[in-house]
């Protein structure tokens, strides 16, 4: 299985994610995207397979993942302030992929009816999704 984990401004979300993915399923190969470098770089050091920034990147890892992880923003034009571009936004929401969009009420788009529940436990998710896909 081939999981994308997209993220932007630090990475800090993804970085999360990549280490409790691969933590509990070493074996599956984790890319990172970041809309910027520092992002990129946050999520490597976190144990990321392959990483690489920008907006071609995540065309094209889009194109090749069977999973793909990150804030909701990721399939929303202009968001995150600004560092998700329409053709990002575009190709993680016309990938063949299953995406996993992770809540985060910021940036001015508010999911109504998602109670607040903390990262962790939106990882523990993540980690729950990963084991039934393993499973099946």
């Amino acid at each position: 299985m081939n999981i994308l984990i997209i993220d932007a401004q630090g990475g800090g979300i993804g970085k999360q994610i990549i280490s409790a993915v691969k933590k509990s399923y070493p074996s599956l190969t984790v890319t990172a995207i970041g809309t910027n470098s520092t992002a990129t770089a946050n999520m490597l050091k976190a144990g990321a397979d392959h990483a690489a920034t920008g907006e071609n990147a995540v065309i094209v890892g889009c194109r090749k993942a069977d999973l793909i992880i990150g804030p909701i923003g990721i399939v929303i034009a202009d968001s995150l302030f600004g560092e998700v571009t329409p053709k990002m936004a575009a190709a993680v929401g016309q990938s063949m992929a299953k995406r996993l969009l992770i809540p985060i009420n910021q940036c001015d788009n508010i999911v109504l009816g998602v109670t607040s529940i903390s990262v962790h436990d939106m990882i523990s998710h993540i980690l729950e999704y990963l084991k039934s896909e393993i499973n099946h």
